[in-house]
């Protein structure tokens, strides 16, 4: 396969699962923030998520907008949507219509000028489940429409690449907020955020109950074999097609195996004590740079060699 057009496949998924991830980060910070606007500021959210205008704002529907609809936001859903358009938009021979249309249909949805006025006028979470039921919609199209070969496999690294660092940085972003506080029932409401926002929660009170430790959430987040959204599944599915691609020659072996056998040895091996030795954030901090060398990897390496 081309190298444009493997970097198209996985950019269009990249974009799209950053704009998954943020919509349900909005979703739960603005209910937390209804409850507690004190605890669960909008500050985090648009330092981390926000362009460097330094737009600040505690207004809940100014705060929306701007994350979805500010132009000069390269992080607004608005532009994430269209960027992945973009890139479908000329991989159109490699998916199929069903892909295209639910991304063009989400784009037109987010720029027709009647949009914008519905989060101002009907309920947020309301207007947040319409856009998180687009984004579903284009999963579920990629789930049951689009043959598993060369462009399926680029894809999915694409969607677990993007995963790792969002799940990553919500996780640090969080972090810096409980520790904030030394109050326990303020750092369980922190924690239970934390669980909405990867959307573990449920998953963690059938496993847990409603005892939020940091030992059980970290297992959950991170070393869960069965849930989709932690880290060790995540880069398991990344090895598994990455190496998948190697084998039919799609992908450079460059040292790709390394880097990829390294980061599933730490996320598999590395013990809650051992985390918990060298500090949380300081283990995130490792996993992503060992996610950003293999990204690197695979744009410098890969695609150079192949243009």
């Amino acid at each position: 396969m081309l190298s444009r057009v493997a970097n198209n496949l996985i950019w269009m998924n990249r974009y799209m699962e950053r704009g998954y991830s943020i919509l349900r980060l909005l979703k739960t910070n603005y209910s937390a923030h209804q409850d507690s606007p004190v605890l669960f500021s909008w500050e985090p959210i648009l330092k981390n998520y926000g362009d460097e205008s330094n737009f600040r704002s505690e207004n809940t529907i100014a705060c929306l907008d701007y994350m979805i609809f500010d132009n000069n936001n390269p992080n607004a859903i608005v532009n994430l949507v269209t960027r992945s358009r973009e890139n479908a938009r000329s991989v159109q021979e490699h998916i199929p219509r069903e892909i295209w249309l639910s991304i063009n249909s989400y784009f037109l949805y987010l720029n027709d000028p009647n949009t914008q006025k519905e989060l101002t006028h009907s309920d947020p979470v309301t207007f947040l489940d319409q856009l998180l039921r687009y984004q579903l919609i284009y999963y579920g199209n990629i789930d049951i429409t689009q043959e598993r070969g060369p462009a399926y496999y680029f894809m999915d690294v694409g969607k677990f690449l993007e995963r790792v660092i969002q799940i990553s940085d919500i996780t640090s972003m969080k972090l810096k907020e409980i520790s904030k506080t030394s109050d326990s029932l303020e750092r369980s409401f922190h924690w239970k955020n934390l669980l909405l926002s990867v959307g573990a929660y449920q998953l963690y009170l059938k496993n847990y109950k409603s005892v939020f430790t940091s030992d059980s959430i970290i297992k959950v987040i991170f070393q869960e074999q069965l849930f989709p959204k932690s880290l060790y599944y995540c880069i398991n599915k990344l090895s598994r097609h990455i190496n998948h691609l190697i084998l039919t020659n799609e992908l450079v072996k460059n040292d790709l195996e390394f880097l990829l056998g390294k980061l599933e040895s730490t996320i598999k091996y590395t013990t809650i004590e051992s985390i918990n030795d060298q500090g949380l954030e300081q283990f995130i901090e490792s996993i992503k740079s060992d996610i950003s060398n293999i990204s690197l990897s695979i744009n410098n390496v890969y695609f150079s060699a192949q243009s």
